[in-house]
């Protein structure tokens, strides 16, 4: 039986890479020297002609304990495999990406070793070809075809330094971004970074500081796959929680977080006031729509409806899709294809491309955008907040998440979406603008509002959400959902339990 199946994550590969009492390892040196002949059946499929001599691979990774090993094995399979490589050492995704575009590289493809902002112990594999990154149907490829190829001359190994040439091109993204392209656009301005001890800490050296900024006061910027610190997820409260508090004792005029890899990022501002998840989507709709006026903005389905009235109300559209940083990026490709201008694609988790970088998700280059708008906020004596002051903050929120004990889970959670499809309740009443799950409009006794219920896309999960303008009306929602769900006792209720008690 071939293990690599299960590590199949979406266009990702993600598994155990360090055993703990509870796990055992299933992302191994053994399992990555697969992946690398995998990878080569793969790109000679799509750079076709080409021999494995004239096929050159760049592999990096981000800080995680596990990161050196697994790394040594795949560049050693490939290069036993024919394969010439460059090894990059610590990178970040989106640089991983620049690698097959900056003609010093020419990588036919880019490796980075990364699992985003999952626990220490956890370790995965994204890939990227020049035209972007793999699909689903790419990683199965690559995981069911893993023969080794034998017989060939060895290929040759280099080192090269990818982030100093990656954050030389964001600082000049950002110049060209600023009316009269200063040398140093950010002077007098206190700007704090929050890489988690992930791949992020050179963004306040290698960016913020030839841009003039002062980053004093920047924490956990060294790696440390342990991450002692706090989780590196902008969408995760206590990382938000930290970088707020470190830019209000700071005095600072904005902070900077990044998730593991750098392809996710979030913002505080001077006040403190936390732009993640829709708030961040606000922002940054205000900048595109500035840019292009009227184009469609593709996020994923668990977005408020406060955020569709605020990009309509500057005259764009909102297109909500199914969840996954893949699917709105392609859904945002198709529009474009389809005649239909799209400028950006963002999910509330904080991976966010635009049309403009590739459609490439990089937390780094969302900070890039905000940057080259500062500035301009601070000859105005205007705030980050202003930019979003008409989008509506609702007054309850709440997420629930419920387990699917069936060995086929699939086919339960469908079920239990499409029973509830078919309720009858005063107040609730089906959002038809809604392709995941299902979403009702919230009105009568249950205030005004809405929630979603759809399939985790890679756990055995039901996610609820529910979001409510009124003080009060997401506990009578909770107690309808959890009478429905009675009938189906194979979803365990403990999380909305605990929560109605």
């Amino acid at each position: 039986m071939n293990e690599l199946i299960e590590l199949q994550n979406g266009s990702d590969i993600r598994g155990i890479a360090i055993e703990t009492a509870e796990y055992s390892a299933n992302l191994t040196p053994a399992a990555m020297r697969k992946i690398a002949s995998g990878l080569i059946h793969w790109l000679k499929k799509q750079e076709s002609g080409k021999s494995n001599k004239s096929l050159k691979v760049g592999v990096g990774r981000d800080s995680r304990l596990s990161g050196e090993t697994l790394k040594e094995a795949m560049v050693t399979s490939l290069i036993e495999q024919g394969i010439d490589v460059i090894d990059f050492g610590l990178s970040t995704t989106p640089a991983m990406f620049m690698s097959t575009q900056f003609p010093e590289f020419a990588c036919d493809a880019g490796v980075m070793l990364t699992a985003s902002h999952l626990p220490y112990y956890f370790n995965g594999v994204k890939i990227f070809s020049p035209t972007g990154g793999a699909e689903h149907e790419d990683i199965v490829t690559i995981t069911t075809n893993i023969e080794p190829i034998i017989g060939v001359e060895q290929g040759q190994m280099t080192h090269a330094d990818l982030i100093t040439p990656y954050a030389a091109d964001l600082v000049h993204k950002i110049r060209q971004g600023i009316k009269g392209q200063p040398e140093k656009p950010l002077s007098g301005l206190k700007i704090i970074v929050d890489a988690g001890n992930g791949a992020g800490g050179f963004f306040a050296e290698k960016v913020l500081e030839p841009l003039g900024a002062d980053t004093t006061g920047s924490q956990f910027l060294d790696p440390d796959g342990s991450f002692p610190n706090h989780i590196p997820n902008p969408d995760n409260k206590e990382a938000m929680s930290s970088i707020q508090q470190a830019v209000l004792s700071e005095g600072a005029d904005l902070g900077v977080i990044f998730d593991t890899d750098v392809d996710r990022s979030a913002v505080v501002t001077k006040s403190g006031e936390v732009l993640n998840r829709n708030n961040l989507i606000a922002v940054l709709s205000r900048i595109i729509l500035a840019e292009h006026p009227g184009t469609s903005i593709v996020t994923n389905s668990p977005t408020t409806d406060h955020l569709k009235v605020f990009i309509e109300a500057l005259g764009g559209k909102q297109v909500r899709y199914i969840s996954g940083y893949r699917n709105v990026i392609n859904k945002s490709i198709e529009l474009n294809q389809a005649g239909i201008d799209s400028q950006l694609a963002i999910e509330t988790s904080g991976h966010a491309a635009f049309k403009e970088n590739y459609f490439l998700d990089d937390g780094a280059y969302v900070i890039a955008k905000i940057l080259m708008l500062l500035p301009q906020l601070q000859a105005k004596g205007e705030t980050l907040e202003e930019m979003i002051a008409e989008l509506k903050q609702p007054v309850e929120t709440q997420e629930v998440r419920f387990k699917l004990e069936a060995k086929d889970y699939r086919p339960l959670g469908e079920r239990v979406i499409a029973d509830l499809s078919t309720i009858q309740v005063s107040g609730w009443t089906i959002d038809l603008e809604n392709e995941e799950g299902i979403r009702f409009k919230l009105d009568k006794d249950y205030g005004s509002g809405w929630f979603l219920l759809r399939m985790s896309l890679h756990e055995p999960l039901l996610v609820l959400q529910v979001e409510n303008d009124q003080m009060g009306m997401v506990v009578p929602v909770l107690q309808k959902i959890q009478q429905f769900l009675t009938d189906y006792p194979a979803v365990n209720q403990e999380s909305l339990l605990a929560l109605l008690k």
